[in-house]
């Protein structure tokens, strides 16, 4: 699948003090009744998002907004770099918890860990999460707490979270093979088709060496 590529990334911050957020309350599983990728974003935090209950399909510009959770406020409407807690993304492997933070338009997550399989939805959907330590993290939460809204710039080539007027540089760590995946918009399957050529000559040359390999195995039996 090809997915928009990370390169540079400048947004405002959204920050959500809450540690162990789990895939249950970024899209609860009455939502997962469609396997489009698209849809979800309306129901991102739901249940902290909104006073009622909904159903997927269900229209949420008519439902009853909860003022006090922090995605509902104006100062955050355009978020799109999500800053939180540790073991961000545990709970239940539903990869509709990535597709729900990207629809509404988060590019990237800052955590100070990550529950491993929503790591790996994440980075294939071509969302970034950045792993910080809890001391990084804490330092971001206090200049949230002084700031109206603050904005960042994620550089995924040079591995750097900055802000020159706020004079923030934090370097992260991100292995090749991730990074790869996100500045080039490819997941595994993408990423293995681009050598489909090399792939269809090894088979060819491996059917022209060992006929037998392309026999119907009862064939072969007999």
């Amino acid at each position: 699948m090809k997915l928009q590529p990370f390169n540079i990334h400048k947004g405002v911050v959204l920050p959500l003090d809450i540690s162990n957020v789990d895939t249950d309350m970024i899209i609860p599983k009455q939502f997962l009744k469609s396997v489009k990728r698209t849809g979800f974003g309306p129901y991102l935090f739901d249940e902290m998002r909104y006073k009622d209950k909904a159903e997927y399909g269900d229209d949420c510009t008519t439902r009853e907004i909860n003022p006090s959770f922090i995605l509902n406020e104006n100062r955050f409407k355009t978020a799109s770099i999500l800053l939180t807690r540790e073991n961000f993304g545990c709970g239940s492997s539903r990869e509709h918890a990535p597709w729900a933070i990207l629809e509404y338009g988060f590019r990237v997550i800052l955590a100070s860990s990550f529950a491993d399989i929503f790591f790996s939805n994440s980075v294939k959907n071509g969302l970034l999460p950045v792993m910080l330590s809890k001391e990084k993290i804490e330092m971001l939460f206090e200049i949230t707490k002084k700031k109206t809204a603050i904005e960042l710039t994620v550089n995924l080539p040079n591995q750097l979270i900055f802000s020159d007027t706020l004079n923030i540089k934090v370097p992260f760590e991100i292995s090749s093979q991730t990074k790869n995946y996100l500045s080039q918009g490819l997941d595994e399957i993408a990423s293995t088709l681009k050598n489909a050529d090399a792939i269809r000559k090894f088979q060819e040359n491996r059917f022209r060496d060992k006929p037998w390999l392309n026999k119907n195995p009862s064939e072969v039996i007999k």
